[in-house]
């Protein structure tokens, strides 16, 4: 089993930036990839970022490409992602996702899952 923790979220304003962190533990050396979703009130869960563990290869929906960045600290089993330029469209709850198979923007194969943290992005 994989267990993943994220932190960091938090109430800020637009144009402001926050770094998301998701801590994994457990069965890691499973883990292919990880990616950051996000769930707004009333919207499907959407895909942000992704990461491989074992190579540079990032992907990013287009909503966040030139704002956001997906890093990783593979001593430390974490992975990042750093917000910039935030809007009020960014205000929702962030998961951590890991996959041992594959990294897709489709929440499916997704085995393991954070309990997610709330952004809130003030106009």
């Amino acid at each position: 089993q994989v267990q993943l923790v994220e932190s960091g979220g938090g109430l800020v304003q637009a144009g402001g930036s926050l770094r998301l962190s998701c801590a994994a533990s457990g069965r890691t050396l499973s883990i292919y990839g990880v990616g950051w979703f996000r769930q707004a009130p009333g919207k499907e869960r959407e895909f942000v970022a992704g990461i491989r563990k074992s190579a540079d290869n990032t992907y990013y929906a287009d909503s966040v490409k030139g704002r956001f960045t997906i890093s990783r600290d593979n001593a430390k089993n974490t992975v990042y992602v750093q917000m910039n330029s935030l809007k009020p469209e960014d205000t929702a709850v962030y998961y951590c996702a890991a996959t041992t198979s594959l990294i897709t923007t489709s929440p499916a194969p997704y085995a393991y899952w954070g309990q997610g943290t709330q952004v809130t992005v003030s106009s």
